[in-house]
């Protein structure tokens, strides 16, 4: 049992992490309210680069995302990684388990929105979804709209591109986790899942249930933010770098003739230039912002940056310990089309 000196400890420990979140939060309006007078004097007056020049206006662009990206990421984790402090995979697993089929795929796909999970989690996820007798359907939505359709990447479009393109993305993404999941789940293919994956036994992948408190929660969300970052921040480097070359170097008109609505090939294309990279929602919505101001249609590029949070190489090799390559093709196939359809239909109405 917990003596009254334990409890006067954890309360001490409470409050102070409430005072540091309280003054973390004022200091951290005060400078993300004063990035764009800081950034411009950091480029021309302090490294004295002459205005209108194009490397000007990509340091300048560099010098103020990259703090704001920084700032927005820090946030949205510490904020979401409490709430993440609820859930677990076993918490996961069990609620999905139990839903009808259609049911399944919408509320896998809500779910993939605010739990910590990534396309590197994917094999023993699917594991402990398959042996708790999920749908093969309603885990494939889970497994779509995790990486897609997170917190990182709403909380990263809204900061930077305004509400309604983090609306437009969030409702296309959970329209295809769910469409995707649906179809793949009426096309019967648990046979081709490999045959390790259904002899494995789901109690052993069962998590231990805490009771946590709110300074528990509280740690959790730090040590969040600390997991993320040192996973993305040299993507978000590199994504903002790539952004500030765009921004810079590339003409005004360029990105529209690659990548605009009135193109039949742009959306294709940016699905084929996207599948091969390798990034994050944090790494690749600064290239979306840059591509955006330079021209290009949103429907190409809502179709580019899905392609590449969703259809990666790597997690594809990750996915292939679990699938057997039928099964894979179908998902590739399937998840393509509703991107396409995505990118089509925004450069049309838009």
């Amino acid at each position: 049992m917990k003596s009254k000196t334990d409890d006067k400890k954890i309360n001490k420990a409470l409050l102070l992490n409430i005072l540091m979140i309280t003054t973390g939060i004022t200091l951290w309006w005060f400078i993300y309210k004063s990035l764009p007078e800081i950034s411009s004097w950091a480029t021309y007056s302090l490294l004295q680069i002459e205005k209108g020049s194009h490397i000007g206006s990509s340091i300048e662009f560099f010098l103020y995302d990259t703090p704001k990206v920084m700032m927005l990421l820090f946030i949205v984790v510490f904020g979401v990684g409490m709430i993440r402090s609820f859930f677990t995979p076993e918490k996961t697993r069990a609620f999905l388990s139990g839903k009808s089929e259609f049911a399944g795929n919408v509320f896998a796909a809500l779910l993939g929105i605010i739990t910590p999970f990534c396309s590197c989690s994917a094999v023993p996820l699917f594991i402990g979804f398959v042996t708790a007798g999920v749908p093969l359907g309603v885990t494939f939505s889970f497994l779509i709209s995790a990486p897609m359709v997170n917190e990182i990447a709403l909380g990263l479009l809204y900061g930077l591109l305004g509400w309604k393109v983090a609306a437009i993305y969030l409702a296309t993404g959970l329209f295809i986790a769910i469409s995707a999941g649906w179809v793949i789940g009426r096309l019967n293919l648990e046979d081709h899942i490999e045959d390790w994956v259904k002899q494995t036994n789901a109690s052993g992948l069962a998590m231990e249930e805490e009771s946590l408190t709110l300074n528990d929660r509280i740690i959790y969300g730090w040590d969040a933010v600390k997991e993320i970052f040192a996973r993305v921040w040299l993507y978000v480097i590199l994504g903002i770098a790539v952004g500030a070359g765009i921004h810079g170097f590339v003409p005004e008109g360029v990105m529209a003739g690659i990548m605009g609505k009135d193109s039949i090939w742009s959306v294709p294309l940016s699905v084929l230039i996207g599948v091969p990279m390798y990034s994050n929602a944090a790494g690749v919505i600064p290239v979306v912002e840059a591509l955006l101001g330079k021209g290009a249609a949103l429907g190409s590029v809502l179709a580019f940056m899905m392609s590449v949070i969703a259809l990666s190489l790597p997690e594809l090799v990750i996915l292939r310990k679990v699938l057997k390559p039928k099964l894979i093709a179908v998902f590739v196939v399937v998840v393509s089309s509703g991107i396409l359809l995505v990118g089509y239909l925004f450069n049309i109405i838009l």
